[in-house]
């Protein structure tokens, strides 16, 4: 019991420091930016102190919420949309090897063409609202999720396989049973590598036209010299991305118990 309870303190302890140590290099860098806008008298407009990012947090703070809410309903609802493609596909992909063979490469070429490019089409085809901007981000999020999965499925034990075709199961038992679990591991890789992209994505989509959404408020931002409102947006566009991750991490905890190595 004793032993139990140290091994306890230790993982927490741990914990904690494994926290501390990046919050610490984040507050350093704070206290030398500061410290270096006010030796080298730097104008605001090139480059405010970061009391100065955080006072516009504050000030505008409703301003930059009211467009937030735009911004992370996209990125969910984009992020959504590409889990659930992304596990067809590989579905798909994983039901023949000819399959495989025919469209892998094709998934891996459309990654050649940039989002940036693809954009100004979905506006022309969609318009000005929210549905172009979370196809965005579901083409954003689509492709790490995909080939994840695809290649968890590719992983699942083969001898577990030959087990479980020997004692009759049938296609669909022996995906939910075997190659389901065994591909959770990849399947949430992926989507903490979507989630970072997905508010990303969202921005991108608002750039290029509408009317709500962080990615709007930081051309405007840019366009009036706003330098403290920018670094602000950016701010809070971190923090949605980091929340977004945290929620898959969240998931993936609940989901693979086992697989907690923290």
């Amino acid at each position: 019991m004793k032993r139990f309870i140290n091994t306890g303190s230790l993982n927490l302890a741990s914990r904690w420091l494994n926290g501390l140590l990046p919050v610490s290099v984040v507050l350093l860098a704070l206290i030398v930016w500061e410290i270096c806008v006010h030796m080298f008298q730097v104008p605001a407009w090139i480059l405010p102190a970061p009391t100065d990012v955080f006072s516009t947090l504050i000030q505008d703070g409703s301003l930059i919420l009211y467009h937030a809410v735009t911004t992370i309903k996209e990125s969910i609802l984009g992020l959504l949309l590409a889990t659930a493609a992304a596990i067809i596909l590989a579905v798909f992909l994983d039901s023949s090897q000819w399959v495989r063979k025919a469209f892998y490469p094709l998934l891996i070429t459309s990654q050649t063409i940039p989002i940036i490019a693809l954009a100004p089409l979905f506006l022309i085809w969609f318009g000005y609202g929210m549905l172009p901007k979370v196809l965005i981000v579901a083409l954003v999020c689509f492709f790490p999720i995909a080939v994840n999965v695809s290649d968890g499925f590719r992983e699942t034990d083969p001898e577990m396989l030959k087990l479980l075709k020997a004692n009759g199961a049938k296609g669909i038992q022996i995906f939910w049973k075997v190659k389901l679990p065994s591909s959770l591991p990849f399947f949430f890789s992926g989507m903490r590598i979507a989630a970072t992209y997905s508010v990303m994505g969202a921005v991108i989509g608002e750039w290029l036209g509408g009317s709500r959404g962080l990615g709007i408020q930081l051309i405007r931002a840019a366009q009036s010299y706003r330098t403290d409102l920018l670094f602000a947006i950016i701010v809070v566009i971190v923090m949605l991305s980091l929340l977004v991750f945290s929620i898959v991490e969240l998931l993936s905890r609940v989901m693979m118990p086992w697989n907690d190595h923290s």
